[in-house]
């Protein structure tokens, strides 16, 4: 069965012409999708009594079963998403002054090893595609019964090793027709997938960048994030000032503070020289603590220092708001299987 869900408004069009359905009606059926809610093709009672049973006997859309829910005290909610094929995985929403924000994955796991985060713990199983990343906002609208309109592929796996299902994601979430999702209020984390990056840049997207930068020398950044060992940070940087350069777009920065690890002064210092210049703002985050890690930060230390020092040196700053740690839905602590107590 083929997947409405993964196609952009210009594959299902070439979808159904093949399939000997006007294209005007392409249209139609996005707007029951996206605008309407229909996910039943019986209901969608502008097409052709043929039209329809040819959508029910080729195409399903595939929203996601919730397996689990919990709430934080926070508010925030984690909802467990199981896939068509029974694969597992996290998406969180979360609260801000300014409204909700989803947090969704990209990948069944991850190959990336970061040492710090229990996405990657249990290994990598695939790619999703677009539709499923698209899935995950649907069928969190359909549960709570509301409307998400700020996402972020922050979740499990990395957006640029699944670039093409990534691409099609944003067309379709920030397709008018689509879920019509600005692409402002579209952001997307990357461990430093150089050749991405610049590929990224080209298309001149308003999705917002955010690079998982978390150090500054290489010796150490290889130990916390494997992918250093092919993408230094020299070539991310530079990278990411062509980004700069080709799109006018302020990169963000995320820095996990890891107490004896990357939190000195002398590290604040590094990172302000290493970015100095650049349209570009820090994201502190003290590091979360996983089952499985070695890692934590205690709150009480001076994280204000450290971003005192960016800010004499001229890079502007922010600290992540703590959200959802009580049930495992901060950054970085993301799996893609349940696990009761951890």
């Amino acid at each position: 069965m083929i997947d409405l869900l993964n196609f952009t408004l210009e594959q299902l069009t070439d979808y159904l012409l093949e399939n000997n359905i006007s294209k005007f009606k392409s249209k139609q059926v996005f707007d029951w999708i996206y605008k309407k809610n229909i996910y039943r093709f019986d209901e969608m009672t502008n097409l052709s009594k043929d039209d329809r049973a040819f959508l029910n006997e080729h195409c399903t859309i595939g929203l996601l079963m919730v397996k689990d829910q919990m709430t934080s005290k926070d508010g925030t909610k984690k909802f467990l998403l199981e896939l068509k094929d029974g694969q597992l995985i996290e998406t969180v929403l979360m609260e801000y002054t300014y409204g909700l924000s989803i947090c969704i994955s990209s990948q069944v796991g991850c190959k990336m090893g970061c040492e710090f985060c229990a996405s990657t713990k249990l290994g990598f199983e695939r790619n999703l595609t677009a539709g499923e990343m698209i899935a995950q906002i649907m069928t969190v609208n359909q549960t709570l019964g509301m409307s998400i309109d700020r996402v972020v592929v922050m979740g499990i796996g990395e957006p640029f090793d699944n670039f093409e299902h990534f691409i099609n994601f944003i067309k379709i979430a920030n397709d008018h027709h689509g879920l019509d999702i600005g692409g402002r209020k579209l952001t997307v984390s990357t461990c430093g997938i150089v050749p991405k990056i610049y590929e990224f840049a080209d298309m001149k997207l308003q999705v917002n960048l955010s690079i998982s930068l978390h150090e500054t020398d290489d010796a150490k950044r290889n130990e916390l994030m494997p992918v250093n060992r092919k993408y230094p940070v020299s070539d991310i940087i530079e990278a990411c000032r062509y980004y700069i350069e080709k799109t006018n777009r302020r990169i963000s920065f995320e820095y996990a503070l890891i107490g004896g690890e990357n939190d000195s002064d002398s590290s604040a210092k590094n990172l302000s020289v290493l970015l100095k210049g650049m349209l570009c703002y820090v994201n502190v985050i003290p590091v979360n603590k996983i089952a499985e890690g070695k890692f934590n930060y205690d709150k009480k230390k001076n994280i204000e220092g450290f971003c005192g020092i960016l800010r004499k040196n001229g890079i502007m700053v922010t600290v992540r708001r703590e959200l959802g740690s009580d049930i495992n839905a901060s950054c970085g602590q993301l799996r893609r299987s349940h696990i009761d107590g951890v």
